[in-house]
């Protein structure tokens, strides 16, 4: 070669004319070439997807291998048990539903939660600013008559007229401070009521013992109704 210098040019080993390589100068001696088969596995190479012994596999368990310390309660407190069915915060049991009640069972239940007041202590409290809530149907106030300075307030209407945020709220409904002495006819209907009215935040709602039938009993004032 003209102008190359002989030592800058490396000698291969010659091959013979088959293609084999010469064992004495190095050369590995393999055969012929074949043509490669498309999809056949070569011995040593990796293929995609396929498992490699010993390789660790995401999420799989590793025998042996300990468990990260964030995995396990920091105190030491076992984990809760968990229901094998459903949410574990619904796991207790509901309370029993109560039971009905008779409406003696249910007035006691009522009472006991305030005093109620006779009919002088009623004309007392009346004097004091006390509000005395007649709630009476028309046909007993014609009958027997009305007690002076009452309000008089039906039954059905009650709620209503003495919320003292109600937009249909009477004018002595001033406020939840307000004492108030609902009265019926005999002192039974009046202590629901009252029940009813403390719901509403009157908690200074009582009533009379004995109703108008006591009041008048005790001789104290009574109004003939208008037109009488």
């Amino acid at each position: 070669m003209s102008g190359v210098p002989e030592k800058a040019v490396a000698h291969a080993p010659e091959a013979d004319a088959s293609g084999v390589g010469s064992p004495e100068a190095g050369v590995p001696v393999r055969g012929p070439s074949a043509p490669a088969v498309p999809g056949a596995a070569v011995p040593g190479a990796a293929v995609p997807g396929a498992a490699v012994p010993g390789a660790a596999v995401p999420g799989a368990a590793v025998p042996g291998a300990s468990v990260p310390e964030h995995d396990a309660p920091k105190d030491g407190t076992p984990e809760p048990a968990v229901p094998e069915h459903g949410n574990p915060e619904r796991a207790a049991p509901e309370p029993p539903v109560p039971g009905p009640v008779g409406i003696d069972e249910l007035l006691e239940r009522v009472r006991a939660g305030y005093e109620r007041i006779g009919p002088a202590e009623a004309a007392e409290a009346a004097a004091a600013g006390a509000l005395l809530v007649d709630i009476r149907y028309a046909a007993l106030r014609e009958r027997d008559g009305l007690i002076p300075g009452a309000l008089v307030v039906e039954r059905n209407e009650l709620e209503w007229r003495l919320d003292p945020r109600g937009s249909h709220r009477a004018a002595e409904a001033v406020g939840h401070d307000l004492r108030i002495v609902v009265i019926c006819n005999e002192g039974y209907a009046s202590s629901l009521a009252v029940a009813s009215l403390r719901q509403l935040g009157l908690h200074r709602a009582t009533d009379l013992t004995g109703g108008f039938q006591a009041w008048r009993a005790a001789g104290l004032p009574v109004a003939s109704p208008p037109g009488a």
